[in-house]
């Protein structure tokens, strides 16, 4: 009988709950702040483990970047953690990633927006 979830998403899940509750009580750094994990990705093998974040408040890509660099510093630190959490044999290496997909949906949901604006004008006059 097949499993109805993959053992890497199961890990990927353990992982972002962990990850969540760390990085909001243990990481000291300010250029880290408030985290949002949207997505963790695990490699077959289970080596790698990509995540990928948005920060709250923080709408300069480059603040966020810095922020993501900020928490690959402190891979090894949450790994650590992930470890102490997790009975598995390999504790896969994070790599963190700014995700931009929220960003590049608010700016096209805004121009929807102005588009349909623009069409009710010309069509009001």
């Amino acid at each position: 009988m097949a499993r109805e979830f993959a053992r890497t998403d199961r890990i990927a899940d353990a992982i972002q709950r962990i990850l969540a509750t760390t990085i909001a009580q243990e990481v000291r750094d300010p250029r880290v702040g408030m985290v949002n994990i949207n997505n963790v990705a695990v490699s077959r093998d289970m080596a790698y483990a990509k995540i990928y974040v948005t920060f709250v408040g923080r709408d300069n890509e480059t603040e966020c970047n810095q922020a993501a660099n900020a928490l690959n510093h402190a891979a090894g630190f949450l790994r650590s953690t992930v470890a102490k959490e997790l009975d598995i044999r390999v504790t896969p290496k994070l790599q963190f990633y700014y995700d931009k997909t929220s960003v590049h949906g608010q700016q096209l949901s805004n121009l929807i927006d102005k588009a349909i604006a623009e069409d009710l004008s010309h069509h009001t006059d």
